[in-house]
Order: structure tokens, then sequence, then C-alpha cells
């Protein structure tokens, strides 16, 4: 007969297990914290939306799952873009064939239909044929996503206050307006929440926040035409909101609030660092050739696809600290070499670490 510690054990196994090798799978159940891989969540969330991971600081613990829909004989059915800038996806499985929209670095959608040489996937509100040449698939498509997809929380029923501490009685860090998305670090099992809050960690109860995993989609030609339309207007009006200042003098500002959202609570060495990924990429032939197009590159920064640095560049309310590690970017100092990439370090990506972030 099995002991209790046996059973637990045994449950624990078969339900990792199934995870693992049986990779299309539905939950019905509320937000989990099993640790099953080191990001957050990551490709789980996808797979089994209930999945979340804490990081060494906090510990995990296991909610009631449901598992459903098993077929172990199947691979996943994510696909990720296997290119340096953008993927054509067609309305047919041939290069003549017009083009529906694009689907970007560090994108994914999930697979149609599979043919010969090319697959139909279904990415956002694009659904159309892309070459095999160009996808990952099956644990590649995996182990991309979990690296450039992200865990967020925002409030249930509005704005609401971090501390600094998992505690009721800790000093208040900050205050999270209503819509404000952060990045999850990581889910106590005494019900805290850890997110990234400026480059610090702050904490809110687990029961005031949605949790979800998300990877960026592509987009139709329309939708492309709309938001390039609304991006060349937005920049417009912040341009106008600075009145005689230069293109140049735009671009440091917009760069310093980005480095504000992203690292405002990090040494200066880490907000130099988060300025230099920027001014990299401009460098780079695989993104924009400017600031802006950088920082609102589809999928690329948390906090300017929430529209959090538009609130800061328009509030006029940026740190010194971060204005002069934007300058010091933009005149082309590094402290992180050619690093075109930074994540919360959870101590699994090779790279320069700098405050609670690892550039690569």
């Amino acid at each position: 007969m099995l002991t209790k510690g046996n059973k637990r054990f045994a449950f624990w196994a078969f339900l990792c297990l199934l995870i693992l090798v049986c990779p299309k799978m539905t939950v019905k159940a509320e937000y989990s914290r099993l640790h099953l891989d080191p990001f957050n969540g990551g490709v789980a969330s996808i797979i089994d939306p209930s999945v979340l991971q804490a990081d060494d600081e906090v510990t995990e613990t296991l909610r009631s799952v449901e598992i459903a829909d098993v077929a172990p004989e199947e691979e996943s059915n994510l696909v990720m873009a296997n290119v340096q800038s953008v993927l054509n996806v067609r309305e047919a499985p041939d290069v003549e064939s017009n083009k529906l929209g694009l689907l970007y670095k560090d994108c994914g959608g999930t697979i149609v239909e599979r043919g010969d040489g090319w697959t139909k996937i279904k990415t956002g509100n694009l659904i159309g044929w892309c070459s095999n040449d160009y996808l990952f698939f099956g644990e590649e498509a995996n182990k991309v996503a979990n690296d450039v997809g992200t865990t967020l929380a925002s409030g249930k029923s509005g704005a609401y206050r971090l501390r600094r501490e998992p505690a009721d009685e800790a000093e208040i860090l900050g205050f999270v307006p209503k819509g404000e998305e952060l990045e999850v670090v990581g889910i106590s099992e005494d019900n805290w929440v850890c997110v990234d809050y400026e480059g610090e960690n702050g904490y809110v109860p687990y029961d005031a926040v949605s949790i979800r995993f998300v990877i960026d989609h592509g987009e139709t030609m329309d939708e492309i035409k709309a938001r390039e339309k609304a991006e060349r207007e937005a920049k417009k009006a912040l341009i106008t909101n600075y009145g005689a200042a230069t293109v140049g003098a735009d671009d440091t500002m917009l760069l310093a609030a980005l480095i504000q959202c992203e690292a405002g609570g990090e040494s200066y060495e880490g907000q130099l660092a988060v300025g230099a990924v920027v001014m990299n990429r401009v460098r780079s032939a695989a993104y924009p050739d400017n600031v802006y197009g950088v920082i609102y590159a589809s999928g690329q920064f948390t906090p300017a696809a929430a529209g959090k640095v538009d609130q800061v560049y328009l509030s006029g309310r940026i740190r010194e600290s971060c204005i002069k590690a934007a300058e010091e970017a933009i005149a082309g100092n590094t402290n992180v070499g050619a690093a075109c990439h930074f994540r919360r370090d959870n101590g699994t990506r090779d790279g320069v670490v700098i405050g609670h972030h690892v550039f690569f």
C-alpha cells in the first residue's frame, strides 16, 4: 500500500510527465503555482494557462488542476517565427500568392494545417500560409516562446498598491493604475505575487490581480497600415508636446522614459545598460534604425506596448539619472557590449548581470 508521502510523490511525478510529453491539453482551474520550468510559466502557460512558476525567492505550491484532452502522440501546435526581421504570411502556400500580413521575429501563433513545405498558421487576427523554412516547431518553438514570452499581472478591480515586501504592513513601493500590466517575477506559497516595478521587486496579494502569459503575434496588412498611421500621429503629438525640441532631443527623452519604466529603480549602471540595448538595436540591421521605431516595435518592450512609456514621457517627470543614461547611450557608450536583449535574471541565461537584469 502506498504511504501518504508516496502517493504525493507519485501524483507529482505523473502530473509533470503528462505536461512534458502531452503538450496539447486544456485546464479547467484557477492559476496554479506548479514549478515546471524557469520561465515564469513560459510555454507551459500556453499549453496550460494555469501554470506559473515561482523564482528562487519564493516557494511554489499546487492548486487543483483538472487535465483534459490529452493527446500523447501529438506534438505542440505552437509555432514561432525563425527570422531575423519579418516573415510574409500568404493567402496560399505559394511565394507568388497574395501577402495577407507579417509575422515578426520573436512572434508566434498556432498551427491550423501542416502542408508540404508550408504551414497554415493563426497568429492574432492573421490566418495564412508560411514557408516551413522560416518557422520553429515543437521543442524549438517552445524554447523560443519561453525566451520571449512574458507573464503579466493587472489589477482585477482597478488601481492597487505595491509593497516592498510580501506583507500587508510593508512599505508601499508605488501605486499601479487601472489597466496597467506588470511583468510577474514569481508567486509565493502564501499568495503574494512578485512583479517587476521599474526594475525593483514589488509585491501584491494574489487575489488582487489577474495573470496571463503572452507571446506577441503577427499583423494583417490592414492592422499594419492602421498601426503605422497611429504611430505617425503619436510621434507627431509627442514632438509637438515638447514644442521646439529637436528630433534628437525628443529621442533622448523618449529613451529616458523607457529607461525609467524598465530600470528606474536600478542603479545608474542598470539604467545605462537598458539604454545601450536600445541603441545597439538601432545600429543593428535586424531592428528599426531609429529610437522610436525600436521602442515601439511590436512585442519588444512591455511598458511601451502598455502605454506606460507614453505616460512617463508626456508627464515630463523623468529622473535625471535616466536622462543622463539616455544621453550617454545615444553618444555610443555601452556597459553591456553589443547586447540587444535583456530580461529578469533568474540564473538560466548567460550574459552580463546588472541588478535584477541579465543582458545578452
